[in-house]
């Protein structure tokens, strides 16, 4: 199973998945050509859940359908440290497609 983490660094920000950096996929749509941030509502978030639910689910059409969803109801709520397994992506889209 998957585990995806964000963390705040002096570094900046690292996103992983399984230890590696996880892909932005601008290949799918650039929200935020920056990249990734969390907390609150905007782009670079919206950039951020976009990687989460492609990576996750592996389908770009679904991602760009559930993208903005996602990070308002879960991105946007992420502390500065974070963790994802795969079983909470599956809850929270789940939790997605329930209040659609």
């Amino acid at each position: 199973m998957k585990i995806y983490r964000g963390d705040r660094t002096i570094d900046g920000i690292q996103v992983t998945v399984d230890g590696v950096p996880l892909d932005p996929r601008f290949d799918l749509k650039t929200v935020c050509a920056e990249g990734f941030e969390w907390s609150y509502e905007g782009a670079a978030p919206a950039q951020l859940a976009l990687a989460l639910v492609a990576d996750h689910t592996g389908d770009g059409d679904k991602a760009l359908k559930a993208y903005d969803a996602f990070m308002r109801t879960v991105v946007a709520n992420f502390n500065n440290e974070w963790e994802m397994t795969g079983a909470d992506m599956d809850a929270a889209l789940a939790g997605l497609h329930a209040r659609a």
